[in-house]
């Protein structure tokens, strides 16, 4: 349809697996699995549930009248009941035992933790994915001494290849986070309209025991350890709110990573991968525009903004409940995995198919290089008996006028050759070339980028040994 809205998460960014976790018809199948444990679980704690009418509600749990359930809903105006009509239409051993003694929610907010859990899995899929991809590109450029930056100023050398362990280091720290909020995953239950599962108490007459059993029973059913110990007729919603927390935090990864990568493509050292067709600007047809880097930058921002919409929802939660969460968290929620799964489709894209330029990478750090070699150069000369503080004046006045050439004139460095026509250093040209090879002032990065994959990444990638994905095809 052309003439209505369509959120772009859904027509352009995010994978099919993900879209679909968040779909009617994930939705509606997951409550006719939770009123078949429901039932199963009444009918195995002595409640008048027979196996005839399990099974006629298992029969069904896949095909869903769907057009019997929205004539339903516009009749009643309330989706849950309209489902459990059509359920029972399809099911009329079961009709009269669907949804005992549950609430909306228990279908309703059963279901959204459900959703929820999946998706994170697939976030943790692709993030380990991203952690492998970016794990080879350190590999590759561990040695290729590259100039670092401080405040984006010209700072001492790193390699490539370090600089890539930033990264993911960053989304280590959100795998983590993403494997504690997975650890912890456990359903609402079935606990009634505020949380005392009054009314389970009244079918099982009065034994406590037995109504306390129906939770556990569910959980099992539905792959789940447990539900919450305590709640009241729905789920704390302070768990929306830890979920997009994660989102966010992978979100800041991307867009530290994506500014990195447009930077990079600026001073035109690595670029982002180029089609072959690819039309960089309408206007300007030599650009090559870091659109993917961009991409991923701006729908992390909608991210990191979309994680206060739970944040304050669970703030404002009244007591037992109410209903100023629902449209909120039916828009906050799903964009937010969506959006989440889309940077990482970009994210995968772009660190598989980088693009190095040694040589440009060189003639930048050779510019600056002279200046930072100022120290060694000194030291030398003073172990050959020169006064330090006399040469640390030398070194300012030749740097200055250095500076002056490269910023006044827009000509080359010339500090070396400022220093070996002054006779206090003692040393000639060629010797100062030789001081100042990049490899020579990179410190431990190649050590430190080894070690960091071996000791810290190679593990977790191996727990992951399963997890491998293909790299998204991207909707430019």
């Amino acid at each position: 349809m052309r003439d209505t809205y369509e959120s772009p998460l859904s027509s352009r960014y995010a994978d099919k697996e993900m879209k679909y976790l968040f779909s009617p018809d994930m939705k509606f199948k997951t409550w006719r699995r939770l009123w078949i444990a429901l039932a199963e679980s009444e009918m195995e704690l002595g409640l008048p549930v027979t196996q005839e009418q399990v099974d006629e509600l298992k029969a069904h749990a896949e095909d869903i009248n769907y057009e019997v359930a929205e004539e339903r809903e516009r009749l009643v105006r309330h989706d849950v009941m309209s489902h459990v009509y059509a359920y029972g239409q399809q099911c009329p051993k079961a009709a009269g035992i669907i949804h005992l003694g549950a609430t909306s929610c228990y279908v309703g907010d059963n279901t959204d933790i459900i959703i929820m859990t999946e998706a994170m899995k697939i976030v943790r899929k692709k993030l380990v994915n991203v952690i492998r991809i970016l794990s080879h590109f350190a590999e590759e450029y561990k040695d290729l001494p590259t100039l670092a930056f401080t405040h984006f100023q010209p700072a001492q050398p790193t390699t490539v290849g370090k600089r890539a362990t930033l990264w993911m280091q960053e989304f280590l720290m959100d795998l983590e986070d993403v494997e504690y909020q997975l650890s912890k995953a456990k359903l609402l239950g079935s606990k009634g309209t505020t949380g005392t599962q009054a009314s389970f108490l009244e079918l099982f007459d009065g034994n406590d025991e037995m109504a306390a059993k129906i939770d556990a029973k569910i959980a099992e059913k539905m792959g789940y350890e447990s539900c919450f110990a305590v709640s009241g007729q729905t789920y704390p919603r302070k768990l929306d709110s830890q979920m997009l927390n994660v989102l966010s935090c992978i979100a800041q990864s991307a867009a530290k990573f994506s500014n990195d990568i447009r930077l990079l493509q600026h001073l035109k050292e690595v670029e982002e991968p180029f089609e072959k067709n690819q039309i960089g600007s309408s206007a300007m047809a030599y650009k090559r525009n870091p659109m993917r880097s961009e991409r991923i930058a701006s729908l992390a921002r909608y991210i990191v903004v979309d994680a206060l919409n739970p944040a304050i929802t669970a703030s404002t939660q009244w007591f037992e409940r109410t209903l100023d969460d629902s449209a909120n968290k039916r828009i906050s929620v799903p964009e937010a995995f969506l959006a989440t799964d889309a940077i990482l489709n970009l994210v995968m894209n772009v660190a598989d198919g980088l693009v190095v330029y040694p040589k440009v990478i060189e003639q930048h750090l050779r510019r600056e290089l002279p200046f930072m070699a100022t120290e060694n150069i000194m030291m030398d000369a003073a172990k050959r008996g020169a006064d330090r503080q006399e040469l640390h004046e030398h070194v300012r006045v030749h740097s200055m006028a250095a500076s002056k050439v490269i910023k006044e004139e827009g000509g080359e460095n010339d500090l070396l050759e400022r220093i070996a026509n002054d006779p206090i250093f003692g040393v000639t040209l060629d010797e100062l070339k030789g001081i100042v090879d990049p490899h020579k002032y990179v410190g431990r990065a190649p050590r430190q980028t080894e070690i960091f994959r071996h000791d810290v990444v190679k593990p977790i990638l191996n727990r992951y040994a399963d997890t491998e994905t293909e790299t998204a095809e991207i909707n430019l």
